[in-house]
């Protein structure tokens, strides 16, 4: 064994320095550099979809709000008002959501329920005579001279937030109604106390949906679940009929083209449909809608896919529709991963965010295509709005960074 071992090294030695030398490259680059210019550091895909929707946004913001300067209501405003503050807002954004992406999931787990008290008590102060500023008769922003804050639009992020750190803490105690379901829905309900007075039954909507569908998905008694649902939709029931204006608005909504209803309560669902129906299937052409021109309220905010649907038809709200069909998907899918890799909190988070904009979405389009009675939601990333924008965009960011932190996770990394 003593000769034998320099015999067979002692000829190959000098070929071995040549032919291995470049061994040790070949394996570096195949190490962390390789892999990681063969998976993208983030969701590429994902960011496009999100911009571009913003950016289709701020083009039909600009269309349905042309006209607006004609209007009384907006004779100081020229016609590109709505569309610079569109832009500014989306600007602001996209800067917010690029810090918001730096942040590691772990500190917003850490800061969930402290976020989450802080909103509350902004909710509390919109109520404050002085303090919070009411537009159409109800009471939802606080005003910073600059711009006006709708907390609302805040407590949708932060409940996501709280409800999967909440279920995350509460794990082995989710199946009890005491220790498990109640303290939830006590803070729910406390929201809920606080948007009714404003009022804001939409946005008591969405958020109500968000946290029951974060307490389903990390696997809250199934019995329970139902009967808080049921008890829910009860009360919901309950508050429309003991609000006559509510109530006239249900009974308008199932009958638009009476004439007290078309001239009245259901005005904007009869113009809407009006919209669609003008629009046909590739629309009137962009900057060619009639109802943006006084006939249809809020064309540039709640309604602004009636005016897609005019000027671009069936054709344009379909491709409205399957990008956030995609961003729904894509959220749910990174939230599958991330359970995967025992990353809970980050994995509730994710489907909540899904859960969200698919609430929000469907609410808003519900509503203009007269699916669902008429309720002041916007369209998230599209219609005009700092609030939404600016919150819609910081959501998705730390969606992206859940995605990021996966993939560093799948490289064998720490996030």
């Amino acid at each position: 064994m003593k000769f034998a071992f320099p015999s067979f090294s002692a000829k190959p030695a000098a070929s071995s320095v040549n032919t291995a030398a470049p061994r040790p490259r070949t394996l570096d680059r195949q190490k962390p550099g390789v892999q990681r210019s063969k998976m993208m550091e983030y969701d590429q895909p994902l960011v496009w979809v999100v911009v571009l929707l913003m950016l289709f946004g701020l083009v039909m913001v600009y269309s349905a709000s042309i006209a607006l300067p004609d209007s009384p209501k907006y004779t100081n405003y020229t016609n590109a008002h709505f569309l610079a503050r569109q832009a500014i807002f989306i600007g602001v954004s996209l800067v917010a959501g690029l810090l918001t992406f730096r942040i590691p999931i772990a500190t917003w787990q850490r800061w969930a329920p402290y976020l989450f008290v802080i909103t509350l008590i902004l909710l509390a102060m919109v109520l404050v005579p002085g303090l919070g500023r009411g537009v159409n008769g109800a009471k939802r922003w606080l005003s910073f001279r600059v711009f006006n804050l709708q907390p609302s639009e805040l407590m949708k992020l932060f409940i996501v937030l709280y409800a999967a750190n909440y279920t995350v803490r509460k794990q082995e105690v989710m199946h009890k109604l005491t220790k498990g379901f109640l303290p939830m829905t006590a803070a729910v309900g406390l929201v809920g106390l606080l948007l009714m007075l404003e009022p804001d039954l939409g946005a008591l909507g969405v958020i109500v949906c968000i946290a029951m569908g974060i307490l389903f998905l990390g696997g809250i008694n199934g019995v329970w679940f139902g009967g808080i649902g049921a008890m829910l939709a009860g009360m919901f029931t309950l508050v429309i009929w003991l609000s006559p204006w509510r109530r006239e608005r249900i009974f308008a909504y199932l009958n638009p083209w009476a004439e007290e209803n078309a001239l009245g309560k259901a005005y904007q669902l009869s113009h809407s449909l009006i919209a669609f129906g003008r629009g046909e299937l590739f629309g009137v052409g962009l900057g060619a809608s009639v109802e943006k021109l006084h006939y249809l309220p809020e064309a540039h905010t709640d309604f602004l896919l009636a005016v897609i649907g005019e000027e671009l038809g069936f054709a344009g709200v379909l491709v409205v529709v399957m990008l956030f069909y995609w961003i729904i998907k894509r959220a749910f899918e990174i939230g599958r991963q991330a359970i995967a890799m025992d990353q809970t909190f980050a994995g509730l988070t994710a489907k909540g965010i899904g859960i969200w904009i698919g609430v929000q979405t469907f609410i808003n389009m519900g509503v203009n295509l007269g699916l669902l009675p008429t309720k002041g939601l916007t369209l998230p990333l599209m219609s005009y709005g700092g609030s939404g924008v600016l919150i819609n965009c910081i959501g998705l960011a730390i969606l992206l960074r859940i995605d990021y932190e996966n993939r560093v996770l799948m490289r064998g990394g720490r996030a």
